[in-house]
């Protein structure tokens, strides 16, 4: 994985809908899958789903590498890793790695999330809690 610290990881199955006219899980749906990975990872923060303050996060850049091609049947595992955090934001790196070949990169991706007040369509300071524990993920990496 990339320099940053591993946060969570959970495998997803390749669907049969996932593929395209070419045989292959169209190019697509591996941001799906990362999407997915960072959103349970969310939910597993209980970040997901309280909007009450009007305030979460949205991804303002995402970019993916491609390195082999995924076919169904079988399943991915995302692992997702975050770097220190800025004042409103931080970067998440990934891996998929299918779980019947686990030591083969199929892909790697980059997402950057930004905490925004939904209403006002800016930014905002990460909330403490998350930003403790992405600097704690930070430090044991140092470490």
């Amino acid at each position: 994985m990339s320099d940053d610290q591993p946060v969570f990881e959970m495998s997803m199955p390749i669907r049969w809908g996932d593929m395209d006219a070419f045989g292959h899980v169209n190019n697509t749906v591996f941001f799906r899958y990362m999407e997915q990975v960072r959103i349970s990872w969310f939910e597993a923060l209980g970040l997901v789903g309280n909007a009450r303050d009007g305030q979460g996060p949205v991804v303002v850049n995402a970019s993916m590498e491609f390195l082999r091609q995924l076919h169904y049947p079988g399943d991915v595992i995302g692992r997702m890793a975050v770097a220190r955090p800025g004042r409103s934001s931080f970067d998440t790196t990934f891996e998929l790695v299918r779980a019947d070949d686990p030591k083969t990169l199929y892909a790697r991706g980059s997402a950057r999330c930004v905490w925004i007040d939904y209403a006002a369509g800016k930014s905002v300071p990460l909330p403490e809690p998350l930003r403790e524990l992405i600097e704690q993920h930070a430090s044991e990496k140092a470490a």
